[in-house]
């Protein structure tokens, strides 16, 4: 991992660290979080991995008492938009799972062999020994928090055999898949409770604030601190909560397929930006004093890239109130509508102008010949993409960068929110000037942005 000293970070159990790396030892054959509150080992014994797979990869396993495997994303993979960062977060949503590292290099326009040869070098891994050991971290969800059997689980997570199952949990975790056993075999209640963790601080008030008060009645709730929602997953739809704890995020789970547990997961995190490094973007951010920048912000984002598109031509110069009664006409069944299911609509479902309505049925078409809206897309085609599509202009095409793509560097300086925002702080309000000031808050503009819109309201 380059020539910097890592181990400082974990002789000062330094948390800010988990997630960027993580060290095995040589002594006992695990592997570790910089944070784990074992004994440190000796300098001489410590490797350093940048990623789970490839000090799985080296023959080391996880170790039991800090769960390695399960602290939040890398910032890195989340904030970057180059190819490797992108790969990345495809893995993460389980598109390796689904359709084998040849729908990964599809989606991405590159060759296997080049994937390969890429996140080799930068992770310590390619893309199939990354998605094996994220199989093995959903089947060790799936063994401790659900009922199903171990061949259920096997198949459920990923693995093409029952054999290839038992062989990867021996080898990542050190054990047999029923020694982690802790819900009896006929406990089955339909219901997966895990707990996300995310790097504190974690300013939960604002980030919920900002969810419940663009609430689609029908398909989302938000009651005594808790947001609730319906969501259609690759396998089927799915219906999630979530409440802020202490030190993590309560999620509860209720999936018509369990093989949507890997994607769920990654859109819950995705939605409440909890692989974000908030010390980081307030040590940039706080140089502006004006900004006022709060502990703990984060970038609310979406689950589904089409709905975020949906979300945001619906609300171009109508009020968050007016943008939620026209969204809930749009919504049939408790779902929000597929590209498809919008085409199907009839007109009256849209209670809009005609331009903004054929502006919506321009996006759905879009997405059906392959436009897409997610973690995985490359940002400046994307947005390209976006306004050549009629009645789509930059406040439309940044809005959607910002929630369905996750791009921390965005800037809406004629929003009347952003200007209203920067009224309430001293900055200036005219678009031009505010998109001057804004330039020092690169590459976190988006932060700044959520700050602003806080400050309006």
């Amino acid at each position: 991992m380059g020539d910097v000293d890592l181990y400082p970070a974990i002789s000062s159990k330094d948390r800010r660290f988990d997630g960027r790396f993580w060290v095995g030892v040589t002594s006992t054959g695990i592997y570790c979080r910089p944070s784990c509150p074992a004994r440190t080992p000796k300098r001489e014994n410590c490797r350093f991995f940048p990623s789970v797979a490839a000090a799985a990869k080296a023959g080391f396993r996880a170790c039991r008492r800090c769960a390695p495997d399960a602290v939040p994303g890398s910032p890195l993979w989340d904030s970057r938009a180059d190819l490797t960062a992108r790969a990345v977060r495809l893995i993460n949503d389980g598109v390796v799972d689904r359709g084998g590292v040849p729908a990964l290099a599809d989606r991405l326009g590159y060759t296997e062999r080049h994937l390969n040869r890429l996140l080799t070098a930068e992770l310590g891994a390619g893309p199939l020994a990354l998605a094996r050991t994220q199989r093995a971290q959903t089947a060790k969800t799936l063994i401790a928090k659900t009922g199903l059997s171990l061949a259920e689980i096997a198949f459920a997570s990923g693995f093409g055999s029952v054999r290839q199952f038992n062989d990867t949990f021996r080898e990542v975790y050190g054990c047999a898949p029923s020694e982690l056993r802790r819900v009896p075999a006929d406990d089955v209640d339909g219901e997966i409770k895990l707990k996300l963790t995310y790097r504190p601080p974690l300013d939960a008030a604002s980030l919920f604030g900002f969810l419940a008060a663009r609430t689609v009645d029908g398909v989302e709730s938000y009651v005594d601190g808790t947001y609730s929602r319906s969501l259609m997953l690759p396998h089927g739809p799915a219906s999630i909560s979530l409440t802020p704890a202490e030190g993590h995020i309560a999620a509860s789970l209720r999936l018509t397929d369990v093989r949507d547990l890997t994607p769920a997961v990654a859109r819950c995190r995705r939605l409440l930006d909890l692989d974000a490094d908030p010390v980081a973007i307030e040590a940039a951010l706080s140089q502006d004093q004006t900004l006022k920048f709060p502990l703990g912000v984060r970038l609310p984002r979406a689950v589904d890239g089409f709905e975020a598109g949906v979300r945001a031509i619906v609300g171009q110069q109508i009020s968050v109130a007016g943008a939620r009664t026209v969204l809930k006409r749009l919504c049939r069944n408790g779902f929000f509508p597929s590209p498809q299911q919008l085409l199907e609509l009839p007109d009256e479902a849209f209670s809009m102008p005609t331009r903004r309505r054929e502006t919506l049925r321009g996006l759905a078409n879009a997405m059906l010949d392959g436009l897409t809206l997610d973690t995985g897309s490359d940002r400046a085609q994307t947005r390209a993409a976006l306004l050549e599509l009629p009645g789509i202009g930059e406040w439309t095409a940044d809005y959607i960068a910002l929630r369905a793509l996750g791009d921390p560097d965005v800037f809406l300086p004629t929003d009347l929110g952003s200007r209203h925002g920067a009224v309430a702080l001293g900055l200036p309000s005219d678009p031009v000037s505010l998109a001057k000031h804004a330039e020092r808050w690169r590459p976190w503009r988006s932060y700044a942005q959520i700050q602003l819109w806080r400050a309006a309201s």
